[in-house]
């Protein structure tokens, strides 16, 4: 294969990764018919079909398949070497993507994004909320961010934040009239105001207390898919909410909100960036670590 075939097989991956001739072109900013003309030639000349095209999508055929699993390693291998290239000179460049949450990227980063612009002006940071978890390599991006309990043990793991705990709360005229849970089972008997992650799986309360687990698939009038709107709810008297204690820290102090079952909500680790190992890390991601990493 020549050094301009060669060329061809990023594009190719591009295809791949967006499922679209067109959208492929935009990220590599080249016309769609130098794409399509790039994998056509590619496929020529290997003697095999490596996408199956119809008028609404594109999808890998079982060849394209298994060159692609073969490329990522040595592609990601070229972006971080070229990238590096780049970023050789006194302050990390670049750019630098990541997998986050939602309620990570509120907790943990928004309080020192601007500080972190500031100290490295020629990075450009891109976080894509995600509520479920992503495989970074795969998704193409430098490195994600999720709780301690649902890292892969394949991933480098750094802590960005404190313990955090979760809170059961209700405002003070929902629980007046009602008697207040004193086991995680009670919640059976009232309005629960629950929280569907963007997967569509809504979230079931996890509770622990010396030694003993509860999970409980609770029932009420509202669900909802972002926090602020719960703690709202909450506050309208809508119902009882479980959110992390960050969140309703303020309307505890004031006493717009009422803590319940605070026994059965021990602390836990916090959120953590994780990436994958490589000889060589990118500067920009590891400013980002040592920048964002929690210091007791």
């Amino acid at each position: 294969m020549s050094r301009h075939e060669l060329s061809h097989l990023p594009v190719f991956a591009a295809v791949a990764r967006n499922g679209s001739f067109r959208a492929a072109a935009r990220e590599l900013g080249i016309a769609p018919s130098a794409v399509s003309h790039a994998v056509s030639a590619l496929e020529a000349r290997l003697g095999v079909r490596l996408l199956a095209r119809t008028t609404r999508s594109v999808a890998l055929t079982e060849e394209g398949a298994v060159l692609l699993e073969r490329l990522r390693p040595a592609l990601s291998e070229i972006d971080l070497a070229l990238t590096q290239a780049v970023e050789a000179r006194d302050r990390p460049a670049g750019n630098l993507r990541l997998n986050v949450p939602r309620t990570a990227a509120e907790l943990a980063l928004a309080p020192r994004l601007g500080a972190f612009a500031a100290a490295y002006p020629d990075i450009r940071l891109e976080i894509v909320n995600e509520d479920r978890f992503t495989d970074v390599v795969e998704g193409g991006f430098d490195a994600g961010v999720r709780l301690g309990e649902s890292l892969q043990r394949d991933m480098i793991a750094v802590r960005i934040g404190p313990q955090l705990r979760s809170a059961v709360v209700a405002a003070p005229s929902y629980i007046e009239s009602r008697a207040l849970p004193r086991h995680p089972r009670d919640l059976a008997g009232h309005r629960c105001i629950r929280f569907r992650f963007s997967s569509g799986v809504i979230y079931r309360w996890e509770f622990e207390k010396a030694g003993e687990e509860v999970v409980m698939d609770v029932d009420g009038p509202l669900i909802l898919g972002e926090d602020r709107g719960i703690v709202q709810a909450a506050l309208d008297g809508a119902g009882i909410a479980f959110l992390f204690e960050d969140y309703v820290r303020q309307p505890l102090a004031e006493g717009r909100l009422v803590r319940l079952l605070e026994d059965w909500c021990p602390p836990f680790d916090g959120f953590f960036v994780y990436y994958p190992s490589r000889k060589q890390m990118r500067p920009a991601l590891r400013a980002f670590v040592d920048f964002f990493r929690w210091r007791d």
